[in-house]
């Protein structure tokens, strides 16, 4: 819906692949489904979803056996991020380095996004 001809909408570093593969073959899954939707203090959460088949308008990613769907109103907002997979001492989980955040709460749980009008006009642009 908002791509850019020859570029993914998102990309996955190794971290993030190996772990969605991994996950994708211990379930039996087709795919990781990701999503935006209202929440937190910040206004916006990502959501995620392990998946068993794409709907019509998901946005199918591919890389290095790993695969990501983007929800239809989700694709805009997320157009650009790279999805990682860090390990800490305390914990472990994907990470989300998305040009479109303006703003994060303290806790890291929600975003909020650039003006829909701005993003729009942003994909023109690049289109």
């Amino acid at each position: 819906m908002f791509s850019i001809p020859g570029e993914a909408p998102v990309t996955m570093t190794p971290a993030a692949t190996s772990q969605i593969k991994k996950l994708m073959e211990r379930d039996g899954r087709y795919a990781l489904k990701i999503g935006v939707k209202k929440g937190g203090c910040a206004g916006m959460e990502y959501t995620m979803d392990y998946v068993d088949d794409a709907e019509t308008n998901d946005e199918v990613v591919e890389q290095d056996g790993a695969r990501v769907l983007i929800a239809p109103m989700a694709q805009m907002f997320l157009f650009g991020t790279e999805i990682d997979y860090e390990v800490a001492l305390l914990e472990a989980g994907f990470k989300f380095r998305n040009p479109n955040v303006v703003d994060a709460c303290g806790c890291g749980e929600s975003i909020k996004f650039k003006d829909v009008d701005a993003l729009q006009a942003e994909r023109a642009e690049e289109g």
